[in-house]
């Protein structure tokens, strides 16, 4: 098994930092360029929900991002500690976003449900949010 874990400001600037974290901790694998991509992008929507909707992109709070590989299975974790969501199953949904007034799109969990193996999502109401991706390589 190999492992990383990193802490970040919740900034939408550092999306892309952890995005290219776990990217260059999965280099050494040798992935096919679409399944690499496919992981970049769970990184970065799973990310992307913690900072815009948990944190409202708030400098002061972190997010947490582990990375593990353990044989042909790559899990992403992403946690805060953010005001978590009332419903995830409406969350769930395609099109849902308690961001509209943002232009938010709504998909962030039906993308991450697209590309992951498995899936898991828990929440408590002004405790956080963890989101697990498993995705076999």
């Amino acid at each position: 098994m190999n492992k990383m874990e990193i802490k970040f400001s919740a900034l939408t600037q550092n999306i892309i930092f952890a995005r290219g974290s776990v990217s260059s901790f999965l280099l050494n694998l040798d992935l096919q360029v679409g399944i690499h991509n496919e992981i970049k992008t769970l990184v970065s929507e799973a990310v992307t929900n913690s900072i815009v909707h948990g944190y409202e992109e708030d400098e002061t709070k972190e997010v947490l991002l582990k990375c593990q590989i353990e044989g042909n299975l790559v899990t992403i974790k992403v946690v805060d500690e953010g005001v978590g969501i009332d419903n995830i199953e409406e969350a769930r949904k395609p099109l849902f976003s308690t961001k509209k007034e943002l232009e938010r799109s709504g998909l962030g969990f039906t993308i991450l449900e697209a590309f992951c193996d498995e899936l898991t999502v828990t929440s408590e109401l002004g405790v956080g949010t963890t989101v697990i991706c498993k995705k076999k390589i």
